[in-house]
């Protein structure tokens, strides 16, 4: 993806099963878990990179020693900093007490971080501020050990001045309206009622007041705290809590549109948002890490205890197609094929748009997360290749000669590595005069390797404002002298915001609603811009279940192909001497490379809860009244 894009959070959460004892005699160190939890954090680094947090707790502490610990950070590199202050502190507690080596009691005692349960989270900043304070876990803290609640999630929610309404009606004053802090309360509200509930139950079946503590971790029924929390969320999230007794928990929005997956053996319980970060930290298998089923959780007792339960009726499944396309991890073995098979099914098109001349075709991709697509597009120009060889040796009638047949093998797809980015150039002025001319130097080209009658290919993830492309990618391209440039983009066209964890919040900013507002100018049909904003203004305050997305309107008036090719006329200018074209992904293509995560809202408009309807008619309604707020 040229063009930068903040997306989703990542979440990982551990709960080791056996005494830290265990983990010393069998690994070598009581740090096993916080040593694992760095990992993950580490593999899941592709999922954010402006905050990084973790928290621990320990099990069956006396009162008075500390059982909760949490660290975030903002840093330029804040996983390496959350773990550099951990290691610090537990290395100055060895410097001062020596007896602490050998004696994994006084470890968990003495040191903070280690524990049993632990819950670590990466952050984009896509919504609140970038501040240490919007960094997850968030903590709500008590005096009662079952009270205090730690959450982090990959997350955004539709509706969230209706839940901060709601907290309100139910008595309570929330310091901010950002989603998180409404979450949280949500869940701790039901959670302070649901301990006062039990503690009555148990003063009356005649237990004192410290004997009440252990029954109430027993009786605490997570999932029916969770029902209650959940009832009106609206959005996608993969949401992550502990208790300060030891119960956890990890729970999928009911349409699947943010990943979660999780493993369990003897020693271990592990939830992470990617699968081969999973597989790699532990060594297991694809089949042994299983996929979170929508509206469910997993829970975890403080007795060790681990059960999924569905929380919320689940909706038709919409998992983010992004994640498939460039969020997640290529190195997840069915996102791998995935990821190439959106690059073969371009095919067709870019063979046509090339008139099949292979010889004088460069194939090319960027950026780097490209390249996996790249590989499926490269896959199925040889087998094109190799169909044409056949042919050309069959037609010969064995008259050809030595020299013709290795001619006609030795022709294969010429394939190079043209753009590069400099990763040590920083866009520092923010004169756009001065600026535009060092972000068109963000790339470097490699010379010599095209010719003047040469198509050139290049294959991006997808294409979101076209900005890098226009201010850089093109121009840099066009240097190198090619007939044609091809931006081949693996994603379809995105049409609409999106309200469940990208970054996507105004239609203005995206490189298609822009094409499809020209396209409107140039046809006599702009006036349709003003009914739709009038048809949006009227449903800002319908319930969500009566809302319609009336921007697809404006899309329907023109095919796939006319707002590509108006893409391509919005990326490129007078500057540029080669002809520009841009091809998009099919959404019905989309669907067959990548058949179990079919949210294709941002393509389609078909958002998967009612909320997403709301915010494009509030995000069309900000674009027409040149209202810079967000959309949700």
């Amino acid at each position: 993806m040229s063009d930068a894009l903040k997306h989703e959070c990542g979440i990982a959460l551990i709960r080791l099963k056996k005494p830290l004892s265990y983990y010393k005699e069998k690994y070598g160190s009581a740090f096993y878990g916080v040593n694992k939890m760095y990992l993950m954090m580490e593999k899941q680094h592709n999922r954010g990179q402006d905050g990084a947090g973790f928290a621990s707790i320990k099990l069956d502490t006396n009162p008075g020693e500390r059982y909760i610990s949490r660290v975030r950070s903002i840093a330029q590199q804040p996983i390496q900093d959350i773990f550099a202050q951990i290691n610090q502190r537990i290395n100055d507690e060895f410097s001062e007490h020596p007896e602490y080596y050998d004696d994994v009691e006084l470890q968990k005692k003495n040191i903070p971080y280690i524990g049993e349960l632990l819950l670590g989270h990466v952050r984009y900043g896509t919504f609140g501020k970038n501040s240490v304070e919007s960094v997850h876990p968030f903590l709500r803290q008590n005096n009662w050990m079952h009270r205090n609640l730690i959450v982090a999630g990959n997350f955004n929610m539709t509706n969230v001045t209706q839940l901060f309404n709601g907290l309100v009606e139910l008595g309570q004053h929330p310091k901010e309206k950002a989603d998180t802090i409404t979450i949280m309360e949500k869940i701790g509200h039901f959670l302070d009622d649901a301990v006062l509930k039990i503690y009555k139950k148990l003063k009356k079946e005649g237990y004192s007041k410290s004997e009440c503590s252990p029954l109430i971790a027993e009786r605490l029924n997570i999932g029916k705290i969770l029902k209650k929390a959940s009832k009106n969320w609206d959005g996608g999230y993969a949401m992550a809590g502990l208790l300060g007794h030891g119960d956890s928990f990890v729970l999928r929005d009911p349409a699947g549109i943010r990943p979660a997956y999780y493993y369990e053996d003897e020693e271990i319980v592990v939830v992470a948002s990617e699968r081969p970060v999973i597989q790699t930290v532990f060594n297991v298998d694809f089949d042994d890490v299983k996929e979170l089923d929508p509206g469910h959780a997993i829970i975890t007792k403080k007795s060790g205890e681990v059960f999924i339960e569905q929380i919320i009726k689940p909706l038709e499944r919409k998992a983010c197609s992004f994640e498939r396309i460039y969020f997640s991890r290529g190195s997840d073995a069915e996102i791998y094929q995935e990821r190439k098979n959106l690059g073969k099914l371009l095919m067709p098109k870019v063979l046509e748009a090339i008139n099949f001349d292979t010889k004088n075709t460069v194939f090319s991709f960027i950026p780097n997360t490209a390249e996996t697509s790249f590989f499926g597009m490269i896959e199925t120009i040889e087998d094109h290749l190799n169909q044409r060889k056949t042919k050309a040796i069959l037609d010969g009638n064995g008259k050809l000669s030595a020299k013709d047949v290795t001619d006609i093998l030795s022709e294969r797809p010429r394939i190079e590595k043209i753009a590069i980015k400099d990763v040590k150039l920083r866009t520092f002025i923010t004169e756009d005069s001065s600026r535009d001319d060092l972000v068109a130097h963000v790339y470097d080209v490699t010379y010599g390797v095209i010719k003047s009658d040469d198509n050139l290919v290049i294959i991006d993830d997808s294409i979101v404002r076209g900005t890098t492309l226009k201010k850089s990618i093109i121009k840099m391209m066009d240097r190198l002298n090619p007939k044609q440039i091809i931006v081949v983009s693996s994603a379809p066209q995105i049409r609409y915001p999106d309200c469940y964890g990208i970054d996507m919040a105004n239609l203005e900013g995206l490189i298609a609603f822009r094409a499809m507002l020209a396209l409107l100018k140039e046809n006599n049909k702009y006036h349709m811009v003003e009914e739709v904003y009038h048809k949006c203004k009227a449903q800002l305050k319908l319930k969500d279940a009566d809302v319609k997305n009336y921007v697809k309107d404006l899309y329907s008036e023109f095919t796939a192909d006319e707002i590509s090719d108006k893409i391509a006329e919005l990326i490129s200018d007078d500057t540029v001497n080669a002809k520009v074209k841009a091809i998009f992904q099919t959404v019905e293509n989309l669907h067959e490379a990548c058949p179990k995560n079919l949210g294709d809202w941002y393509f389609t408009g078909n958002y998967p809860t009612a909320g997403g309807n709301r915010v494009v008619n509030r995000a069309f309604v900000n674009f027409y009244e040149g209202n810079k707020e967000r959309a949700y």
